[in-house]
């Protein structure tokens, strides 16, 4: 859907606007090289996502895991920021109310200086303890198994919201009190078909933001937005950066 808009108009609206919130998914680190780790392409020693990033897997053989944890984390060191999270950083630093959500976790956000941002996946770069649950970063490459707390010398897991699990309560609250209240939502690199992010979309429409959707492909959500715009995210991104 077009609206009749360009993404020129969408850059003057972002220019105006008090309050802009930002989903994004795993289109804007594609163009930074993150593969998806999904369909043929993500299989490591004939595993599947699926069958390794739960809480079944891990306590069936949680140094399986940890050795795919450190393949992925192994790739992921190698990729840098693109022009896309480098435009959402100055975006950041010159609106008002300004709120990331990012399904990824990547890290890469972070790396590029993003701070107003919930990561509502977790981070490969952050590990969580199994017995007091306290969350610290990690970047040891390679990382050392069993890697321990340094509290109480529980076995650490990645800090990721595995399937089965429930996402951060904290930063469901967060995002929402962000789609409610801004004048503009962006999705940028994801279908947004998935639970939570499906609902996001019609929550900020309620709170009659306008929804600019930015994505190799058009995606279920295409009719849905106000306005649609296909192409990759470090190309399109970049020409919402109000030129000074």
């Amino acid at each position: 859907m077009s609206n009749g808009m360009t993404i020129l108009d969408v850059r003057d609206r972002i220019a105006m606007a008090r309050s802009v919130t930002v989903l994004t998914g795993a289109g804007i680190s594609a163009d930074s090289g993150v593969p998806t780790f999904r369909g043929p392409e993500g299989l490591w020693k004939n595993f599947r996502p699926e069958e390794l990033a739960s809480p079944e897997a891990f306590a069936r053989d949680p140094k399986l895991v940890w050795e795919w944890y450190n393949w992925r984390r192994e790739l992921v060191a190698t990729k840098h920021p693109n022009a896309a999270h480098e435009t959402l950083v100055e975006l950041e630093q010159r609106i008002e109310h300004f709120w990331l959500i990012t399904q990824n976790v990547d890290g890469l956000h972070a790396l590029a200086g993003s701070q107003r941002l919930s990561e509502i996946h977790g981070n490969i770069w952050k590990v969580r303890c199994t017995q007091c649950n306290r969350i610290s970063s990690n970047r040891d490459l390679p990382l050392v198994y069993p890697p321990t707390c340094t509290d109480c010398s529980g076995l650490l897991r990645p800090h990721i919201v595995w399937f089965g699990e429930s996402l951060d309560q904290e930063d469901l609250n967060r995002s929402y009190q962000a789609l409610r209240t801004c004048d503009i939502l962006l999705i940028i690199g994801t279908s947004g078909v998935v639970y939570p992010a499906a609902s996001f979309a019609p929550v900020a429409k309620d709170g009659g933001a306008l929804v600019v959707e930015l994505n190799l492909d058009p995606t279920p959500n295409s009719s849905l937005v106000d306005v649609s715009f296909q192409g990759r995210a470090k190309d399109l991104v970049p020409l919402l950066r109000q030129v000074t």
